[in-house]
């Protein structure tokens, strides 16, 4: 079983930035390949970013490439998502997810263990 708390979340300008944390519990955490999701009112969760287990590999949906930046720390148990040049678009509750069988997927069947999610509002 895994535990994923996210923080960072908040309200920040269009252009401006934010970074999202998302400590896991448990030891196993460097066993997870990671990622990020992220949900508007009333829409289906859309998928943002992926990391492999080592950190290596990243792979990004196209509305955030060359904005966001995931990374990991598996010392810490803990995966990052650096947003630059935020956008009014990118206003959604952000989750962190972990899952045990998948590598770079961008599909949210793919990932067993969900955040409670934190919000990012971007105003324009």
């Amino acid at each position: 079983q895994v535990q994923l708390v996210e923080s960072g979340g908040g309200l920040v300008q269009a252009g401006g930035s934010l970074r999202l944390s998302c400590t896991a519990s448990g030891r196993t955490f460097s066993t997870y390949p990671m990622g990020w999701f992220r949900q508007e009112p009333g829409k289906e969760r859309d998928f943002v970013a992926t990391i492999s287990k080592s950190g290596h590999a990243t792979y990004y949906s196209e509305s955030v490439t060359g904005r966001f930046t995931i990374s990991r720390d598996n010392a810490k148990n803990t995966v990052y998502l650096q947003m630059n040049s935020l956008k009014p678009e990118d206003t959604a509750v952000y989750y962190c997810v972990a899952g045990s069988t998948t590598y770079l997927n961008a599909r949210s069947s793919a990932y067993e263990y969900w955040g409670q999610g934190t919000q990012v509002s971007v105003s324009s």
